[in-house]
């Protein structure tokens, strides 16, 4: 059973920086893709950022720049970094696992708010 739990979430002035955690738990081996999508009251989740095995990245046009994500295979947990945020940032952050499966965090929010 695949467990993905986050944190890090939480108030930050416009400008400011977070940084968000996800750990996974479980018999995971291999390659694996990790991620971060977000989603907003009445909007679709969206992709942030997402990260492979082999270290490559890909971001969201609105966060490139500003957002950094990286990852710890020893302990199977991926990491965002977000700088400059900005009010747009406000939203639920989910971590996203695809290995055998696809599998989500439960959330965590982040308000960018002065």
């Amino acid at each position: 059973q695949v467990q993905l739990v986050e944190s890090g979430g939480g108030l930050v002035q416009p400008g400011g920086s977070l940084r968000l955690s996800c750990a996974a738990s479980g018999s995971i081996f291999g390659s694996y893709v990790m991620g971060w999508y977000r989603q907003n009251h009445g909007k679709q989740r969206e992709l942030v950022a997402v990260i492979t095995s082999g270290g490559h990245t890909d971001y969201a046009d609105s966060v490139k720049g500003r957002f950094t994500i990286s990852r710890d295979d020893a302990k199977i947990t991926v990491y965002l970094q977000m700088n400059s945020l900005k009010p747009e940032d406000t939203a639920v952050y989910y971590c996203n696992l695809r290995w055998a499966d696809i599998y989500w965090g439960q959330g965590t929010q982040v308000t960018v708010s002065s």
